[in-house]
């Protein structure tokens, strides 16, 4: 009898990766996907009693019923314990972390103190906050979730320094907050808010906002595109 496999996520890069995934597991596995947060109910999941439920970019708690009665498991973009906590790429950007880790871990009543089931290097110094997501849904669908069912890891005990990132405000998505406006910081800034469901940078023109993404450097030069409306 296969083992099933749920897949909980409501980002298109995930949900387009989940569809690839399971046309090269589906001879092994019984794969489901939940895209809504009302359908991560315990009677659902018990009716489908799997044996792994990912989360790869999921926003919500998860009900405790379910973590303590499944195998939930969860990704998050730091070497963890650094860097616990909300925001994790525009934090790890900001301080100017461009080669960290993903991390595969256990979903705990706590916020990502889980154990670690492995961990994949991962390069986020260029491309939008949107490519870099897309990229880690990528690593997760094709290396991270494979290694975990395939060879039925058991993750093990977070070690070393623990770091607190804190969730930004939109308020920090004004340029004004930038200790230091070099060509490389604004280029970094503007990247790593611009995805869906996330404020952009933007400045303040008297009753203006200039909204800007889309930034590229291109001969000594940032490029990308702006937009202007009352400022609310």
């Amino acid at each position: 009898m296969k083992d099933i496999i749920l897949i909980a996520t409501i980002k298109d890069w995930n949900i387009n990766n989940f569809y690839e995934f399971k046309k090269k597991f589906e001879d092994k596995y019984n794969l489901y996907l939940i895209t809504n947060k009302d359908d991560l109910i315990y009677q659902n999941v018990k009716d489908l009693n799997p044996k792994y439920i990912f989360f790869p970019h999921w926003s919500w708690l998860i009900p405790n019923e379910i973590y303590k009665n499944y195998e939930c498991i969860l990704f998050h973009m730091t070497d963890l314990p650094y860097g616990r906590g909300g925001s994790p790429l525009q934090n790890l950007i900001t301080n100017k972390i461009y080669n960290t880790k993903i991390s595969a871990i256990k979903v705990t009543k706590e916020l990502d103190e889980g154990d670690i089931y492995l961990k994949e290097n991962f390069d986020i110094s260029k491309g939008s906050a949107r490519e870099i997501y897309e990229n880690a849904s990528n690593l997760i669908f094709s290396e991270l979730i494979p290694k975990i069912i395939e060879n039925n890891l058991i993750p093990t005990k977070q070690a070393g320094e623990i770091v607190i990132f804190k969730r930004r405000t939109p308020e920090q998505s004004n340029i004004k907050t930038l200790n230091d406006i070099s060509m490389n910081n604004l280029y970094d800034f503007i990247r790593m808010l611009d995805a869906p469901s996330y404020p952009k940078a933007y400045i303040e023109l008297d009753n203006l906002k200039i909204e800007l993404s889309e930034v590229i450097i291109k001969d000594g030069k940032l490029e990308g595109r702006f937009e202007v409306s009352k400022d609310e």
